[in-house]
């Protein structure tokens, strides 16, 4: 498997690494890891594919919960990294693109916030799909796609001074790059449709659809934000029975 090295993330590896710490960012602490933890208990999974596993920590957590998993993921500093926190972890270098995993072989396929980092959308999750078992699941956590149309400057002060979320070009696909911290990476804003199109297109069955708001504590003007503009959502998909 081969991975591409022009969306800035090889440059970023160490400021994403300084970024998560142990218990992820805002958006994985505060909002998406526990209704993603609760999706995985679900069900009686085994065998789990983490799809752009960063730094390996989702891996660690399906870990502690039972799961046999893979972690994959295109930026080498990443793979190090996550080989460093979890020596027994099985973490490998590649692109959702160029899976080349045996068909049909997990019980669970992830994909935790990797989906606006994928040049070709329509061949990752053809290739996701494959890697699932008859009967398995997909399960995405993503940006909601107005969040990405509005990029950085999404919040801004109205006529009367009030605060308000504006977008606008949501149905135009680009790359859009974002800059924080040490970190500037190259997303991909796309319009929901292209998300649910492709989906649908590899026979997947929507089971899940929900778009968390923080808890459990965090920065409070974050929170406010995210409480009356949801910016991630949770999908599972199930791949038909044979």
């Amino acid at each position: 498997m081969t991975a591409p090295s022009s969306n800035g993330w090889d440059h970023s590896a160490n400021g994403w690494i300084a970024a998560q710490g142990s218990e992820g960012d805002f958006g994985r602490r505060y909002v998406l890891d526990a209704p993603m933890i609760e999706r995985v208990r679900r069900q009686p999974f085994r065998t789990a594919l983490d799809v752009g596993c960063g730094e390996g920590r989702f891996c660690r957590i399906m870990r502690d919960l039972g799961l046999q998993t893979i972690g994959i993921d295109p930026t080498e500093a990443l793979i190090d990294r996550a080989r460093e926190l979890d020596p027994d972890g099985d973490y490998r270098l590649g692109a959702a693109e160029t899976l080349d995993l045996d068909p049909e072989s997990f019980d669970l396929v992830v994909s935790y916030l990797s989906l606006i980092d994928i040049d070709d959308l329509g061949l990752a999750l053809q290739r996701m799909t494959a890697c699932l078992k008859p009967g398995g699941t997909l399960l995405i956590a993503n940006l909601n796609s107005f969040a990405t149309a509005a990029g950085a400057k999404a919040w801004i002060r109205d006529s009367e001074g009030q605060e308000r979320f504006a977008l606008e070009n949501y149905l135009e696909e680009r790359a859009v790059w974002l800059e924080w911290q040490d970190i500037r990476i190259r997303n991909w804003h796309r319009p929901m449709m292209t998300y649910m199109q492709c989906l649908l297109e590899n026979g997947l069955q929507l089971r899940h659809f929900d778009e968390p708001a923080p808890h459990g504590g965090g920065d409070p003007a974050r929170v406010s934000r995210q409480s009356r503009v949801p910016f991630f959502h949770i999908m599972e998909w199930q791949k038909p029975e044979q």
